[in-house]
């Protein structure tokens, strides 16, 4: 097995070549195809990493992600932030999270907390 590191964009556009063949014709794991589909897959991700990080979502959109992938409504986050209208006022950016706020989201929702204590956008000046 001949790999070698990524270290330039032509490398990576290489590196992804070689493994979009094994994706219509996954290698069986433990095997040698199987390895050089899983060390290639890993070089990719740390290159990817290095150079096109992808930024944490606003605190705002991580919510309003999880409620979309949860079917949630504004009602089912009031134990962690609140009544209705307070739900909203954090929904629309009238108002910021606090950390006890943070800490149910966290708790109760999964949502990451990194996400959650980013620096929102502004406030709007409404």
């Amino acid at each position: 097995m001949h790999i070698r590191p990524i270290r330039t964009h032509d490398d990576y556009k290489a590196a992804l070549q070689e493994v979009s063949a094994y994706f219509d014709d996954e290698p069986e794991p433990n095997s040698e195809e199987g390895d050089r589909f899983e060390v290639l897959l890993t070089l990719i991700e740390a290159y990817e990493a290095k150079h096109h990080p992808m930024d944490l979502p606003d605190p705002i959109e991580a919510i309003k992600f999880r409620m979309e992938q949860e079917g949630l409504s504004a009602k089912d986050l009031e134990p962690a932030i609140g009544r209705r209208n307070r739900v909203y006022e954090i929904l629309n950016g009238k108002r910021q999270l606090t950390l006890s706020m943070v800490w149910k989201l966290n708790r109760m929702f999964g949502i990451p907390a990194e996400s959650l204590i980013k620096p929102p956008k502004p406030l709007d000046p409404a």
